[in-house]
């Protein structure tokens, strides 16, 4: 198979041939349709993600059709159309027995933790646990976005921040993360203020439903200004980039007992930023991690985006070939499009 694989931590990838997978038992193969290119990605590439064995085929936000399956799975077949969230659960630990595969104790992650979906084809464990039947009207690169950033701002806006109609929520930074963030929370009947330093992402996040936005590059106290236009702080924030000073932004901009939602990864130099604790103490504030979401909560998604009220095809932007995936890449943390650059030709 074809396939994109780096040797060396911050060292260019190149596109490659590699033999194709094959399935455990209990897994199954897929057939790659579509992957996108995320700032997670960018870490592992970087070395931020001590998981990764050197040499690494990146990718995990991925839609196709199986492939291949192992002689113990069940509920699949050769030609199902599927994608699964980046966090994939063991099955046997006591918090997948407990519904939660998202913080498995033995999660493993295509593209972290095993070789991805910058490739032809890719390797899925415990497939009965982990896969997502897709809709036969969705389009693989819309797909694609359900198995990271999507879904993952999903259960953040959703199940952690447990954002209610009526609500302000703020969303600092307007990523492929914040931009999903802004759409979900707007479905909900949140009140949305949306927080970048790129006039086109804000100009994007007004049209998916921000009621307003904060260009941090212009405005001197971003925390000031969406307290200002909350009227006394969002009942929800999220750091939808993961940066010391998204993060600590979000949290400053909250009313009392308002809730931080930390979904951006803080890899790297920034693991251990400053946080304003005098203020959480104080006013009662939650600080809440988020991270990917299980394979039975896509229902709820699903449902969403097919009666209309969601509309994750509005955040794709470029679409690559598998070969323009290196430069991409190694962009990532330079410069990302608007909307979200999806891997669709093999």
């Amino acid at each position: 198979m074809k396939a994109v694989l780096f040797e060396k931590f911050a060292e260019a990838p190149k596109l490659t041939t590699l033999p194709d997978p094959t399935p455990e038992s209990h897994g199954v193969v897929i057939k790659v349709e579509a992957t996108g290119v995320c700032r997670s990605d960018w870490h592992g590439w970087m070395g931020h993600d001590s998981d990764i064995d050197l040499p690494h085929v990146p990718g995990h936000e991925l839609a196709g059709t199986v492939a291949a399956v192992g002689n113990d799975v069940r509920n699949w077949r050769v030609g199902d159309r599927v994608t699964v969230p980046f966090i994939a659960g063991c099955g046997s630990c006591s918090e997948c027995h407990a519904g939660h595969q998202q913080v498995c104790h033995n999660q493993e992650q295509p593209g972290f933790t095993h070789w991805g979906s910058f490739a032809e084809y890719v390797a899925i464990h415990q497939a009965d646990l982990n896969l997502v039947a897709l809709p036969e009207e969705m389009e693989f690169a819309t797909a694609a976005s359900l198995g990271c950033r999507f879904a993952t701002s999903f259960r953040a806006v959703v199940d952690q921040g447990q954002t209610r109609a009526g609500q302000w929520v703020a969303v600092h930074g307007c990523g492929g993360v914040g931009l999903s963030a802004i759409m979900i929370a707007n479905a909900l009947g949140a009140n949305v203020i949306a927080v970048d330093i790129d006039e086109a992402k804000l100009a994007l996040a007004r049209d998916l439903g921000a009621v307003a936005c904060v260009n941090g590059a212009t405005v001197a106290d971003v925390p000031e200004a969406v307290m200002e236009l909350t009227r006394g702080g969002a009942h929800v924030s999220l750091d939808a980039l993961g940066h010391p000073t998204t993060c600590y932004n979000s949290i400053l901009n909250l009313r009392p007992r308002g809730k931080h939602v930390q979904v951006g990864l803080m890899l790297g130099e920034h693991t251990s930023p400053q946080v304003p604790m005098a203020k959480v103490i104080g006013q009662e504030l939650e600080i809440l991690g988020s991270h990917g979401m299980q394979a039975h909560r896509y229902d709820a998604i699903l449902a969403m985006i097919q009666s209309g009220k969601l509309a994750p095809e509005r955040l794709v932007g470029d679409r690559i070939s598998l070969a323009m995936a290196p430069n991409a890449l190694m962009a990532m943390d330079k410069f990302q499009s608007v909307g979200a650059t999806v891997i669709t030709e093999f």
